[in-house]
């Protein structure tokens, strides 16, 4: 793989922070080294002393002076070691990427820490789209994607999807407008980058099949195209066995995958990671190197003891239960659409995710509904435009979510939102 004729002008010419190189170093030197290099504070100086988290088993993570010390200091842009080298066996564990044999021009699985998936996501799409290049992806999508894309300029335009996510066939006809042989002829517009949500997509709560992703990738081979793989249902599947991810599939180094903490940990403590091609991988490090700096050492090192205590075991344990929580949740908002909505309104019940996605019968689009009316109702949901390429066009959908409401709250929200379509039709 070409790895160079993906990146922008920016990311191109992004040099790496020697302070940063140099703190790295320190941090691997023996004790016996005496740095007066490096611009870090003195810790001592710090006004906090020791911490204990205890964690709802009754474990507890704990941080004596000296880890205290380390936890409120810099530390490695790519993320703190020790939680790399936990996340990286978890992904060769759960996906098997063929790329983790590779050498780095090959395309090597490498990975680094961001604070949540989403500073991830911008800083792949900042690496990646030039002003004027064509981009696609399968809306409804997450309109944090489209918040990060539409300012860069570049042409978006939609691959459509159904309850199982992207169509490929639809791809395929998208594509066709291009000649593979001519996409890296100077000047081509053929598309480089191609976006999807592959499970319990926000909004819609789609999630591609195995036999989908496949069928994808062989177009992404035939065009050349990098996939970014945004992940962060991937735990919040109902059914076992997981889908087969697009990282498990490639043989060639183009998926750029991200995964967060945010659904199964902690949304607050901003944990995501970034994986995919080290040469690509090592681009995001240095934007991070010029703008974060690192996500938080604490969280960091808060997450990896817990990690560390529970082994991939315990984790997958901790993510089950939350998956049940889940899917309970879900059964009773569909329980509460069939009771309420089944005349009004029309839906697929999601396989993962948090998310149902509700078309209303005769409501051309939903923005006015739901901002004016739906309020004095005292019931919001999120209307559907906001998830579109061009927010403004008519959208007749709206996005419940399942996560935060008891059943009885969704129960009588639903009881309401039935109520308002029938008065507005």
């Amino acid at each position: 793989m070409n790895y160079a004729r993906f990146l922008t002008a920016v990311s191109a010419a992004r040099k790496p922070s020697p302070i940063r190189a140099l703190t790295e170093l320190q941090q691997r030197s023996p004790p016996s080294l005496i740095s007066l290099a490096g611009g870090a504070p003195n810790p001592n100086t710090f006004p906090f002393q020791s911490a204990t988290v205890t964690v709802k088993n009754g474990q507890t993570v704990t941080f004596d002076e000296t880890a205290m010390k380390r936890a409120l200091q810099y530390s490695a842009s790519s993320g703190i070691p020790e939680l790399l080298t936990w996340m990286k066996n978890l992904q060769k564990n759960l996906h098997n990427p063929p790329t983790a044999g590779y050498t780095p021009e090959k395309g090597q699985m490498d990975m680094c820490v961001t604070s949540g998936s989403q500073e991830g996501l911008c800083k792949v799409f900042e690496m990646l789209v030039n002003p004027g290049d064509n981009v696609l992806l399968d809306a409804p999508t997450y309109s944090g994607t489209l918040a990060a894309l539409q300012p860069l300029g570049c042409n978006l335009i939609n691959v459509p999807s159904d309850q199982h996510g992207m169509i490929p066939a639809a791809l395929k006809e998208v594509l066709s407008r291009w000649d593979p042989a001519e996409v890296h002829k100077p000047g081509s517009t053929s598309p480089k980058i191609l976006y999807t949500i592959p499970n319990g997509g926000n909004p819609t709560g789609a999630s591609m099949t195995a036999q989908r992703k496949q069928e994808v990738y062989e177009l992404a081979r035939q065009y050349d195209m990098l996939i970014i793989e945004d992940d962060p249902y991937y735990f919040l599947q109902f059914d076992k066995p997981w889908a087969p991810t697009f990282l498990s599939m490639d043989v060639d180094g183009r998926i750029i995958r991200t995964d967060s903490f945010s659904k199964i940990l902690s949304s607050g403590l901003r944990i995501g990671f970034v994986t995919g091609p080290k040469p690509l991988v090592e681009r995001v490090v240095l934007h991070i190197q010029a703008s974060t700096m690192h996500t938080s050492t604490f969280t960091q090192l808060m997450v990896s003891q817990l990690l560390h205590s529970w082994g991939q075991e315990g984790f997958l344990q901790h993510i089950d239960g939350v998956i049940e929580f889940y899917r309970k949740q879900r059964d009773a908002m569909i329980s509460s659409a069939d009771k309420w909505l089944k005349d009004v309104a029309e839906w697929q019940a999601p396989s993962a995710g948090m998310f149902l996605w509700i078309k209303l019968k005769g409501i051309a689009d939903t923005q006015q509904l739901i901002m004016k009316k739906a309020l004095e109702k005292e019931v919001l949901l999120v209307p559907g435009g906001v998830f579109m390429i061009n927010s403004s066009d008519p959208c007749p959908y709206v996005r419940a979510a399942f996560s935060l409401s008891t059943p009885e709250q969704i129960d009588e929200a639903f009881r309401r939102l039935s109520s308002l379509i029938k008065e507005a039709l």
